[in-house]
């Protein structure tokens, strides 16, 4: 379970703090694949990243036992200075990973990068970017993927491979997933969180959370 305590998190504006979630308590349930809906602008990347660890909230603390991911978008955690071998190399040791040749060369496949794989970040295409991202995430293995809108960028080959491999890791760990493709949740997930004015609310029927979701925002 994620257990989210006394969570407030909001950002310095000149109008003043403006609050994302307010003493949130919430509890996400551990075992099953969740989509996450809500508008832009509820909170859905925020808190992804404060699940993640790399963004903190302000007041309040989110406590768990798992394993979880960082959120995998187009180039989250890549440093555009450092090759792709090196942010491998990097990402790796940061979580823990002990064989990190086996590691390097999973990533080097899965991304497809050829030569360019020793190459600064900062001379990739987005798509490359997306593709080095996504391998190195999907060469870990996790209790809770995020996934933050990843399935949706690359090129059709790419997303046929990523989507594949989501499929294959979803059936030892669990996802939690943000995507605008009403579709792609229904796919991957079977209950959702939908955020609305700072609020959570869990529903263990997809298709009542998908409802509500569209109904909030006719």
């Amino acid at each position: 379970m994620i257990s989210l305590q006394g969570v407030t998190k909001y950002y310095p504006s000149k109008l003043g703090n403006q609050y994302i979630f307010k003493d949130l308590w919430f509890d996400i349930p551990e075992g099953q694949n969740i989509g996450l809906l809500g508008s832009n602008g509820a909170g859905k990347s925020t808190l992804f990243r404060m699940l993640a660890g790399s963004e903190y909230p302000n007041r309040g603390q989110i406590q768990t036992n798992l394993n979880l991911s960082w959120p995998v978008a187009l180039a989250t955690g890549i440093h555009p200075q450092m090759s792709g071998r090196e942010n491998t190399r990097f990402i790796g040791r940061v979580n823990g990973v002990i064989d990190l040749d086996s590691y390097e060369q999973k990533v080097r496949d899965f991304s497809e990068l050829g030569k360019r794989y020793d190459l600064p970040v900062r001379s990739y295409s987005s798509g490359m970017r997306a593709r080095l991202a996504f391998a190195c995430c999907i060469s870990i293995n996790f209790d809770i993927y995020l996934i933050d809108e990843a399935l949706s960028v690359g090129d059709p080959k790419f997303k046929k491979k990523a989507r594949e491999s989501m499929i294959e890791k979803s059936k030892k760990a669990n996802l939690i997933m943000v995507s605008h493709d009403i579709d792609e949740i229904r796919f991957f997930c079977d209950s959702a969180i939908v955020i609305d004015k700072g609020n959570l609310d869990f529903y263990n029927d997809l298709e009542e959370a998908i409802s509500v979701y569209q109904g909030e925002h006719r």
